[in-house]
This record gives C-alpha cells, sequence and structure tokens, in this order.
C-alpha cells in the first residue's frame, strides 16, 4: 500500500509500470449495485417528499461509500488470491442485504441496513488489517486506523437501526458525517496521528476503470428502468417520442464523461505523483453528484414516460432539471480536478439548465424532457469540437503538464 517493496501475500502485484486490471470478481461484486441502484431511483420515486429525498440521498450516500471504499481494498488486495475472492463474495451478501432493504429503511427494516452496512465497513477493513504482514507497520497503522473510524461510525448506525423517526435520522447522518470526514481528515487518530500521502499509494488506471465501471452501471440502470416502463404502455406518440429523448438523454451523458473526461482521468491519475490525493478528490468525492445525476435523470425519465402530457409538476421539474444539472456539475467538478481548468460547454449548459428551471412548469413534460436532452446534446457536441481543435488540444496538453 505504501510503495514498491511492502507488496506480497494477499497484495496485488506492484511496481512501476504495473497495471492492476479489473479482475472478473470484481466486476461479479458490482451485480448487487446494479440492483441497489434501482432499488434507489425506485424509492426516489415513490417518496418525492423533502423528507424523502433526505432519506434517499442518504441512502444513496451509504451505497456509494460501501462500494468505493471495496474499491479502495480491491485496489491494494488482489481478488484472484482465493481469500479475497471470499471477502468480495461475503460482501456481495451484505450488499444484498443492503439492496433489498433499501425500500424500507426508514420503516422497519432498519436495523438490517445498518447490520449489513456496519459488517460490510468493519469486516472488510479488519479483513484488510490481518492481511498485512507485521514488518509493515506504516500499511498496519493505516489500516487500523481507517477501522478506528468506521467502527465508531458503526455504533451510530446500528443504534439508528434500532431507533424510529427523526432519531434514526439524525443516528445515521452522524454515522455518514464520520465516514465522509475521515478520508479529508486523513483518518487522524490520538496517539496513531493520521495517514500520510504515501500510505494512499494506489494503481491509479485501476481506480478509474472502476469509477467509470460504476458510472456504466448507473447509466444501465436507467436504459433498463426506461425500456421497462415504456414496454408496458400503449404506445402512442408522446410517449414514443419521451422513449427516444430518455435514451438519446443517456447517450448524451455517456459522451459526456466518456469520450475525453474517463480517459482523461485515467491517464491523469497513472502519471500523478500523488495518485492517492487524486483518486480522494477526483473519484472517492466528486463522482458522487455524477452518479446521483443519472439516478435522478432516470426518475424524471419514467416519470415522463407515463404522464408526458399536461403540466409539470413538482416531481418532474426536480428530477427533470435535478438530474442532468447534478450530472453536469459532478462532471465540471472531475474535470476541474484532473484538467485544472473549468469546461465552458459545461458552464453554458449548467447555466441553460438553471434558466430553464424558471419556466419549467409552464412546459409539458414530454417538452421538458427532450428541451433537457437538447441542452445535454449541446454540451456533448460542444466538448467534443473544442477539444480537437488545436487549441483545445494545447490547452489539454498545458494542463496535463
Amino acid at each position: 500500500m505504501a510503495g514498491e517493496g511492502q507488496r506480497g501475500g494477499l497484495f496485488r502485484p506492484w511496481g512501476p509500470n504495473q497495471h492492476s486490471r479489473v479482475t472478473n470478481a470484481e466486476l461479479f461484486f458490482d451485480l448487487v449495485f446494479v440492483f441497489a441502484v434501482t432499488q434507489i431511483s425506485h424509492t426516489l420515486l415513490g417518496r418525492f417528499t423533502p423528507l424523502g429525498v433526505l432519506q434517499v440521498t442518504l441512502l444513496f450516500l451509504a451505497v456509494w461509500w460501501v462500494w468505493v471504499f471495496t474499491t479502495w481494498i480491491t485496489n491494494w488486495l488482489d481478488p484472484e488470491r482465493t481469500p479475497v475472492r471470499i471477502l468480495l463474495f461475503l460482501l456481495m451478501l451484505g450488499g444484498l442485504v443492503i439492496s433489498t432493504s433499501i425500500p424500507q429503511a426508514f420503516e422497519g427494516r432498519g436495523i438490517w441496513f445498518a447490520a449489513a452496512y456496519a459488517a460490510m465497513q468493519v469486516g472488510r477493513t479488519t479483513f484488510l488489517l490481518v492481511s498485512i504482514p507485521p514488518t509493515q507497520v506504516s500499511t498496519r497503522l493505516n489500516a487500523l486506523r481507517i477501522l478506528v473510524w468506521l467502527s465508531t461510525a458503526a455504533l451510530f448506525w446500528i443504534a439508528g437501526g434500532f431507533a424510529e423517526g427523526r432519531l434514526q435520522l439524525e443516528l445515521w447522518i452522524i454515522a455518514l458525517t464520520i465516514e465522509y470526514l475521515s478520508p479529508a481528515a486523513r483518518f487522524w487518530v490520538p496517539k496513531l496521528g493520521m495517514s500520510s500521502l504515501e500510505d494512499w499509494d494506489i494503481e491509479g488506471g485501476h481506480m478509474a476503470e472502476r469509477c467509470a465501471g460504476f458510472i456504466i452501471i448507473a447509466l444501465g440502470e436507467s436504459i433498463v428502468v426506461t425500456g421497462a416502463t415504456f414496454a408496458e404502455l400503449t404506445w402512442t406518440a408522446d410517449n414514443v417520442l419521451a422513449f427516444l429523448s430518455a435514451l438519446v438523454g443517456s447517450i448524451a451523458m455517456w459522451w459526456i464523461y466518456f469520450h475525453k473526461g474517463a480517459e482523461a482521468g485515467s491517464e491523469r491519475i497513472s502519471k500523478s505523483s500523488e495518485p492517492g490525493r487524486l483518486a480522494r478528490l477526483a473519484y472517492t468525492y466528486l463522482h458522487m453528484p455524477i452518479v446521483a445525476g443519472i439516478i435522478v435523470a432516470a426518475v424524471a425519465d419514467e416519470l415522463v414516460l407515463t404522464h408526458p402530457a399536461g403540466h409539470s409538476d413538482s416531481r418532474a421539474v426536480l428530477s427533470a432539471i435535478g438530474g442532468p444539472l447534478l450530472f453536469l456539475i459532478g462532471t465540471i467538478l472531475f474535470k476541474l480536478a484532473i484538467r485544472g481548468w473549468l469546461q465552458l460547454s459545461h458552464i453554458v449548459g449548467i447555466v441553460a439548465l438553471a434558466v430553464l428551471a424558471w419556466f419549467a412548469s409552464e412546459l409539458s413534460p414530454l417538452v421538458l424532457s427532450i428541451v433537457t436532452t437538447m441542452i445535454l446534446l449541446v454540451v456533448a457536441v460542444w466538448e467534443t469540437v473544442s477539444l480537437t481543435s488545436p487549441a483545445g488540444d494545447a490547452q489539454s496538453e498545458a494542463a496535463n503538464t
């Protein structure tokens, strides 16, 4: 974890030009989170109230956090080794319990959600700790610090699982705050100090590929939900147009993220002298609004498919504009972290969505969907053209150097 020469045992091979590929075991593990993303979007659709949005946001942040922490661990540990593979299978079981508990996490299944979540976070980190040879003192201390923070948060998760109503929500907010602050605080623990940047040395290409894979999961879930909803409808001109708008919108989001951003991110973090710092900011934190935006946009697609005509209610407006807005905000910040400059096309897209919000309620859901899709298309085309021009290439090259 902390440099060449300290690898061995259950850890991945490590070297200057060693690429840690994404293994089949990791992709198999990700299947659980396809289900989790579906559960989150359906739960949001069913409880689109201020309290419901807050609850679903908390659940989404927990799902993202348990997945991204596992990604960090499998960046260090080798999933081709049998003990690590078994760990991933056990984590899949915990992930399934979390996913199936999401719809009723605040109505009776809170302890199931909390217990599975805490077991995944604490159990996985304990496995990491016991896998590190005693001679690797700094690496063991890093794992111990992580375990202290996650164990502290686990107390609040479990307490919240037994609580009800407002107390449950407050305890889980405390637990999530502890976990989200921990990397920023570099897991400082009294007498143990804080982790150094060397303790967070990672193989950047693997991290970039894993997070790009989660974007695919979210986009794939969006397409599946759209297709399943459309298949059950009586096909009319309105919902056919809504279906096409949803599909084109997903393609536009894919293009905005993958055409240049994902590749640039992988290259930048692979060459970075501080890959751990970049991974913490660009992938651990800044990918959250990107994924959240895709999920919220999927909710909007389902609402528009079932009710394309009439005036847009608050749910349609908030999801149709909020989804792309979250996505573009997350993407522009991600690209800022890896390129060092703000993409003008994304700024214009964000401003256009903000302006659209002023009169969105006067539009039908179908028209609103088409307009937001067109904004995403403009952003995608604009960025593609600007980055393939000589000026864009020069700016990108200057940022990379």
